[in-house]
């Protein structure tokens, strides 16, 4: 799957070992509600970047 946007981009969280620990284990989480391998990613939304809020 290819993703194109100029509206997010990649988010910038703490280096903390609390933020890595809720990825992860929101990851777990899916990957044995899915059965499938899952992996996050974070999106904040971009500066100058084309926003629609509903």
């Amino acid at each position: 799957m290819k993703i194109e946007t100029n509206r997010y981009e990649v988010a910038s969280l703490p280096q903390t070992d609390e933020a890595v620990r809720i990825i992860r284990q929101a990851e777990s989480k899916l990957a044995e509600l899915t059965g499938d391998e899952i992996t996050l990613i974070a999106y904040a939304h971009a500066e100058g970047g084309e926003r629609h809020d509903a």
